[in-house]
């Protein structure tokens, strides 16, 4: 069996949204998946790409992907690498496809001096956890994430208030 991993093509964005709707499935949210494969070569290849993806496979056939973008630490002053999604499938899974992901994504944070590498896993997700924990990682408790999304956004915009107080 043959391991390897590599940029994502543009001939792969189909096999890349079809991962993405697996790991959406997994997580009990598919029906939140709205990309599609014009937005995704979009954003991966358009004019001013916003993320980057890799493609894991094995003898040549797709197993698994993993797609960041880079923040920034003010704290640091270096930029970071943020893992958007890493997902192998279920029946390619514990043949060393997600650690390979984990080392090649830290061999670009490293080559592009990045400051940290952060990704959010679901708080139900103990494999995944499990996973985290045996490569060094360490959560992160102290931080809580919060989010607006399309419809809080506009709403946000469109609001001739300010702030509510707490």
């Amino acid at each position: 069996m043959k391991l390897q991993i590599r940029k994502a093509a543009q001939s792969d964005v189909a096999t890349i949204l079809g991962f993405v709707r697996e790991l959406a499935r997994y997580e009990k949210a598919e029906e939140e998946v709205v990309a599609s494969e014009e937005m995704l070569r979009d954003s991966l290849f358009g004019k001013s790409p916003v993320a980057f993806a890799l493609v894991c496979t094995m003898d040549e056939v797709a197993v698994g992907f993993a797609l960041y973008f880079y923040n920034y630490s003010t704290w640091l002053g270096k930029k970071g690498l943020f893992l958007e999604d890493l997902y192998v499938s279920p029946s390619h899974r514990g043949q060393g496809a997600g650690l390979a992901l984990f080392k090649h994504l830290a061999g670009i944070a490293r080559e592009q001096d990045c400051g940290r590498m952060e990704w959010n896993v679901l708080d139900w997700n103990e494999p995944a956890i499990g996973f985290y924990k045996s490569l060094g990682a360490k959560p992160q408790e102290e931080w809580v994430g919060y989010r607006l999304r399309g419809n809080e956004i506009a709403l946000l915009c469109e609001s001739a208030a300010g702030p509510k107080s707490a």
